[in-house]
């Protein structure tokens, strides 16, 4: 593949009759996330039409660092190898003020897990992979260079497909404007949705100031491939330049705006190319032989729908949610969604389960997108601060990192991880169950050694109960009542042995039911009295009449983290507040004596006054 891939998937107009059908599925959109929704439910046995207004893969890299629990969805897919290989692998990160490194950062990378934390690739490759599965499936009809203009919901003659209602999506295809008829849609047309559009819906919540110009450039070089980011640098000064390597000795480079910048002006092509020069120069690269393939603008923003289901329309991934990509969240929760939607929209359509299991899907996910925000709110204030407080404070904070540890809780990019679903309507875990793990929770593909072979490939996909030889019992008839509910997806007992259970994180004698996505459903006691069939049912209604509470908290606690950010986030909107710059002297004034008499030790304020003079 070259730098900038070209691959494409010509437009054929379907077979005849095809406009005349009802169809079970369409899936509206061809980036990573709709295909892979699409052959989620082909793989499933649902015939699947996709629709996809270009005929290409994306240009540019755009979404690059892959988590491990997309490499895992791809696994199931059977694509996960082929983006493994073409990717590079990294854990770990440095970051700089100006030229000094204020952090660095390793993702955990037990030797246990079977997929490392993160590679980087092109999301141009990772849809070519994906088109390239979903074209040889006999169930999946696709319609490239066709938009959809209009959405419809009425009424349906008959009850088919889990519904008595009916999409009619309006197309322009290149043979004309048609009318596609389907039971149910997922949108996964992107941050500029046209579903959504036509559906007159819109996404709410927060668009921040900042700009970013993203580049991919080829430049041979030996250096590691790690995330790079530099603060205030000389190159740039008080911006925000960020580098990551790519296949192919191409690397990504993506550096904020200043206020005062034109953002017309900045993308033309050689004002980036004058920027990237100079910058390389100032790392010592004054020989750089480097050329630039493709660039584009960004913004961040933090918006979302209310509700992910409307009536009989899905949204998935950015036609849901958009988030920030600090910590690279976009195209890695994306891929969760699709993950979730498949199985449940198959159940759905099989007359497996009621559609009322995907307003579980639309809750779950909603609130994955909140834990999403919850991480990466921080990570952009810091990085793209919009306001003179936020500003300010980051420009304080910055001198002062190297001799305060703790202010690099600022600093850290809290790289995407797989969200938990804890609190989710179709969870089950007997009330006071101490079992290591949580329903909701996800867990990751592992080794084990006991059983000699990890846990997907044990697996496969669909649902797995996960007993030992003494809950052997339970485990069957647990795993039995899943098949008979959800036949599309089948279920397996794994008996594994204590230690394969503690690589895992189940502690005890608790039969654990994985979903299909590899999320824990629920966790059942030993003795556990309620008959599998009910909890099957539940998730089938969509909802079980669990009493098990979990606490739902987007973050993990660290008191000395939230410490720092409590006073850091208080400085900037206090600052932001005043009308002045007495006004703002003062409040700084003040705030400095409020925490000074809370303080136990005054050499310790003395100190850090005297430090805070320094770095003027």
């Amino acid at each position: 593949m070259s730098a900038l891939n070209t691959f494409t998937v010509p437009h054929t107009p379907p077979a005849p009759g095809f406009w005349d059908e009802v169809h079970p599925v369409t899936v509206v959109g061809g980036g990573p996330v709709g295909l892979t929704t699409a052959l989620g439910l082909v793989r499933r046995g649902i015939p699947t039409v996709l629709v996809e207004a270009r005929d290409t893969v994306s240009v540019g890299s755009r979404a690059i660092c892959t988590s491990r629990h997309s490499l895992e969805i791809l696994d199931r897919l059977g694509v996960g190898d082929r983006v493994q290989e073409r990717s590079l692998v990294w854990d770990r990160g440095k970051s700089f003020y100006r030229d000094q490194q204020i952090l660095e950062f390793v993702m955990p990378n037990d030797e246990k897990f079977v997929r490392p934390p993160m590679v980087n690739i092109s999301q141009a490759d990772i849809e070519q992979y994906l088109w390239e599965a979903l074209l040889a499936e006999p169930g999946a009809t696709v319609l490239t260079s066709c938009e959809v203009t209009g959405v419809q919901e009425v009424p349906a003659s008959a009850a088919a497909h889990g519904t008595d209602r009916t999409v009619e999506l309006t197309v322009s295809a290149p043979e004309g404007e048609r009318t596609l008829r389907t039971a149910w849609v997922a949108a996964a047309d992107g941050a500029r949705s046209a579903v959504r559009r036509a559906m007159d819906l819109r996404l709410e919540g927060t668009s921040y100031e900042g700009r970013y110009v993203i580049a991919d450039i080829t430049w041979v070089n030996d250096w590691p491939t790690e995330r790079f980011v530099w603060f205030d640098p000389e190159s740039n000064r008080g911006s925000t330049i960020i580098m990551h390597k790519q296949p192919d000795d191409v690397w990504r480079v993506d550096y904020q705006l200043r206020d005062e910048d034109d953002p017309e002006h900045e993308q033309r092509p050689e004002v980036i190319r004058a920027r990237i020069t100079e910058h390389l120069e100032w790392l010592g690269e004054t020989d750089a032989q480097w050329e630039m393939v493709w660039s584009s603008l960004y913004s961040a923003r933090a918006l979302a729908l209310e509700d992910f289901r409307h009536g009989n329309v899905v949204f998935v991934g950015d036609a849901a949610h958009l988030v920030p990509i600090f910590g690279v969240r976009g195209m890695n929760s994306g891929l969760e969604d699709a993950a979730t939607a498949s199985w449940q929209l198959a159940a759905v359509v099989l007359g497996a389960a009621r559609p009322a299991l995907l307003d579980a899907y639309a809750a779950e996910r909603r609130y994955a997108w909140e834990q999403n925000i919850s991480n990466a709110t921080l990570s952009t204030l810091f990085m793209t601060p919009g306001t003179f407080g936020y500003k300010a404070s980051r420009e304080a904070v910055l001198p002062l990192i190297g001799a305060r540890p703790a202010l690099r809780h600022l600093v850290d990019p809290r790289q995407s991880s797989a969200t938990h679903a804890r609190g989710s309507l179709i969870n089950w875990g007997t009330p006071g169950s101490r079992a290591g793990i949580h329903p909701g929770d996800p867990v990751a593909d592992t080794h084990l050694p006991d059983l000699g072979t990890t846990l997907y490939r044990a697996t496969d996909r669909g649902f797995t109960v996960i007993g030992t030889r003494g809950t052997a019992e339970p485990a069957r008839r647990t795993a039995d009542a899943f098949a008979a509910q959800f036949p599309q997806e089948g279920a397996r007992v794994l008996e594994l042995s204590a230690a394969d259970r503690a690589l895992l994180g189940i502690e005890g004698e608790h039969v654990v039911v994985l979903r299909p996505e590899g999320l824990v459903l629920a966790v059942l006691a030993p003795g556990e009295t309620t008959e599998p069939t009910g909890i099957a049912a539940g998730v089938a209604a969509g909802r079980t009449g669990s009493r098990y509470v979990t606490e739902r908290r987007t973050r993990t606690p660290d008191p000395e983290a939230e410490t720092v950010e409590t006073v850091w986030r208080g400085i900037s909107e206090g600052l932001d507040a005043a009308d002045d710059d007495g006004s703002r002297v003062a409040f700084l004034a003040k705030a400095v004596l409020l925490l000074a008499t809370n303080h136990p030790e005054p050499a310790a304020v003395r100190e850090a006054l005297d430090l805070a003079a320094q770095q003027r």
